[in-house]
């Protein structure tokens, strides 16, 4: 199997994130779909070995924003090449808060969602959380960051933890 044609699935690259009492966590991911539009649902998988996962699994809720192409390899790797268990990915950044006090970067995006988890599905590496939209908005006029756009004018890699790990 050549897994190099993933790379060629259109898909978008995200951070998500949530708060469960003073600990914050957030990661990169390009597994965000919208399920369903009535009602509004999210899926978002995230391994089971990023402490972003357990952040989400016990406060019940997550955040998410679409990074737009004026991100940089410095602010995505914040995110996605670095552990929550190891600083507050927050600290010293722009940071927003939704109306359940769930933390999200305000720098290079341009959407944010906020979701309460309606349902989590053991996916093997990962957990799929189902999550209904509860606050949704446009942010700036950017353009929305694609995984493709990241590896190939970024330049970017990917975490062993991705959904789209190939071992390369």
């Amino acid at each position: 199997m050549d897994k190099t044609a993933f790379f060629r699935m259109s898909s978008g690259l995200y951070i998500v994130s949530a708060r469960d009492g003073m600990e914050r966590s957030g990661c990169v991911v390009n597994t965000l779909l919208q399920v369903t539009a009535q009602p509004a649902q999210l899926s978002v998988a995230v391994n089971k070995d990023n402490y972003t996962a357990d952040v989400i699994r016990r406060a019940g809720r997550f955040t998410a924003v679409v990074l737009d192409q004026t991100s940089t390899l410095e602010s995505i790797g914040r995110f996605g090449f670095r552990s929550s268990r190891d600083l507050d990915k927050f600290e010293g950044i722009p940071t927003g808060f939704d109306e359940a006090y769930m933390p999200y970067p305000t720098e290079h995006i341009c959407a944010r969602f906020s979701c309460r988890v309606v349902e989590t599905v053991d996916v093997g590496t990962h957990l799929l959380f189902i999550g209904a939209v509860e606050e949704a908005e446009p942010v700036g006029l950017g353009t929305p960051l694609t995984y493709d756009y990241y590896r190939t004018v970024i330049k970017g890699g990917t975490p062993k933890n991705a959904s789209s790990y190939h071992g390369s």
